[in-house]
This record gives structure tokens, C-alpha cells and sequence, in this order.
């Protein structure tokens, strides 16, 4: 199956974003795929702030965008925009880092006006990159997902539905046999 790049740009260590993206990864790991994690957040600051391509971390990070056939790209909407953390990270890519590769974008807010920020903030972005494939993507309201203390993860039916679906569609692009496994979703 398809070595898929799962990247979290929130900068909480309590993120709904990333816990919603490490979900997800487990319904793609489910489906065969290997799913690399990364957290942005985790990279260090001053690589990220002065641009620092050399830095380990950094050309890590680089290597394992080359390396997935897919990507899957989850981040916060600030401002109707997607994160500045996220961005940073894009920033220091090379500019057809995503050439060829399949993605699905992601998004989380506190409002649906934020709604759009995918297609008008976030696709730009991708396929300017050169994104062979952006799936459908899908914005999930912060009041639809709650994390337990024991770091269960739960989505209201709806938008769970949803992420299940263009989730299977990103799955099926990359080569995949989607499950209908309810517990997943």
C-alpha cells in the first residue's frame, strides 16, 4: 500500500486537530497504508522561524514529504486562514514538494464561517506545490470534537460520517480498500 505523510499544523499540545488527524491515521493504517505522523509543532521553532533547511529536523521533515505517496494536511483555521505554524513549515518546502502526490486537506474551527479556508486558503496553497491529486477535503467544527481525559477521541455522527468518507476517497485514490468499519469512523 501507499506510504502516506500525516501532518498536524496546530501549535497546541492539546490539539482537537491532531488528535482528529491521529484518528484518522488509524483508519488508513486499517486500510493497509503506512501513516508517518508529524506534529509541526514538534519541529523546532528557531529552524522553522529562520528558515533553517539544513537543520536535521528540518531536512527530516523534507525527506519524509518526498518519501509519502500521499499527504494528508489537518490544521486549525485562524483568521479564515490556515495555521501561521503550518505555513512555516510549507514555506521551507521545495516548491513542487507535493508534485505527483495525492492530498487530503483538513480543517478544524470554531465557526463555520471559517468554512471555505480550505478551498480559498489551504487548496491554493497545495496545488500551487504541485499536488498531482487534492481530494475532497473536510472543516469540522471544534464543538463536534471532544478528546477524554484518557485521550479517547469523539466526533459527533455527522461529521464523522463525513471524515470516514473523504477519508475512503483519499484511501481509494492512493491504491486502497476503504473499510466500513463504524468503530473507525
Amino acid at each position: 500500500m501507499a506510504a502516506v505523510l500525516s501532518v498536524s499544523g496546530s501549535p497546541s499540545a492539546t490539539s482537537r486537530t491532531a488528535h482528529l488527524l491521529r484518528h484518522l491515521d488509524n483508519r488508513l493504517r486499517a486500510q493497509g497504508h503506512e501513516v508517518i505522523p508529524l506534529d509541526v509543532r514538534s519541529l523546532p521553532p528557531e529552524a522553522l522561524l529562520h528558515a533553517d533547511t539544513g537543520h536535521p529536523a528540518i531536512v527530516e521533515a523534507v525527506g519524509s514529504f518526498q518519501r509519502a505517496d500521499g499527504v494528508v494536511v489537518g490544521t486549525p483555521v485562524y483568521k479564515a486562514a490556515y495555521s501561521g505554524l503550518l505555513k512555516s513549515l510549507l514555506d521551507l518546502l521545495p516548491q513542487y514538494a507535493l508534485a505527483g502526490k495525492t492530498v487530503l486537506p483538513l480543517a478544524t474551527g470554531g465557526t463555520t464561517a471559517h468554512v471555505l479556508a480550505i478551498d480559498y486558503a489551504l487548496r491554493p496553497v497545495l496545488s500551487s506545490m504541485g499536488a498531482g491529486h487534492i481530494t475532497p477535503g473536510w472543516f469540522t467544527l471544534d464543538k463536534d470534537i471532544s478528546v477524554d481525559a484518557d485521550g479517547t477521541l469523539n466526533v459527533a455522527p455527522a461529521p464523522a460520517e463525513a471524515l470516514a468518507q473523504v477519508t475512503d476517497q483519499f484511501s481509494r485514490a492512493l491504491g486502497g480498500r476503504p473499510t466500513l468499519l463504524a468503530a473507525t469512523a
